[in-house]
């Protein structure tokens, strides 16, 4: 049962004050749905627990940034993708393609890049999505949930993790090829 806006004022006015059970019913709330969006960035289910972990110690250490201009779900949302971003820049990976390789690419950079598999497999879930992402390089998977998943820009994913927006390109078209292979692969296995 999803809280009225004003028990949700009121719950967060409780974590202001360090009350304790306040802390624990936005936890409650969220746990879910946010060890979804972390699982999306692991490779693990331990991992996406431990980024779960500090992402609420971030969202309760900063929850005094948060104006009520909007909503409240997409703003912690946005706090646990940073963790995620920030995890993935803390183990330095380096497996970022160079621009050269999109150039030979030569792929669209347009919206309609999230339709990478064929129309008839219908059957595909999400959980198949997640195992295929999870399957994929670092630097690939966080690409692609950025991009597909957050609706970032290529420049804004550049200016995140740090590199050039001919790399997110690269990185996302390589993504897209592997996600399709694993998927198709595991529906083939599956024949």
């Amino acid at each position: 049962m999803q809280p009225t806006d004003q028990e949700l004022q009121d719950l967060i006015a409780g974590c202001l004050k360090n009350d304790r059970r306040s802390q624990q019913k936005i936890y409650e709330m969220f746990y879910g749905k946010m060890l979804g969006v972390c699982m999306r960035y692991t490779k693990d289910l331990d991992q996406g627990k431990e980024l779960v972990q500090e992402g609420f110690i971030k969202l309760f250490k900063n929850l005094e940034k948060y104006k009520n201009d909007g909503s409240f779900e997409g703003w912690v949302r946005r706090i646990f993708t940073n963790n995620a971003i920030d995890s993935f820049r803390r183990k330095k990976h380096q497996d970022m393609v160079p621009d050269d390789d999109y150039q030979v690419l030569n792929l669209a950079d347009d919206k309609d890049e999230h339709e990478f598999l064929d129309p008839e497999e219908e059957t595909i879930q999400p959980k198949h999505v997640i195992q295929a992402m999870q399957q994929l390089s670092p630097a690939y998977q966080m690409v692609f949930n950025l991009y597909v998943m957050e609706n970032y820009s290529h420049q804004e994913i550049a200016d995140e993790l740090g590199i050039s927006v001919g790399t997110s390109k690269s990185n996302l078209a390589k993504a897209r090829m592997n996600m399709k292979k694993l998927l198709r692969k595991q529906f083939a296995d599956r024949l």
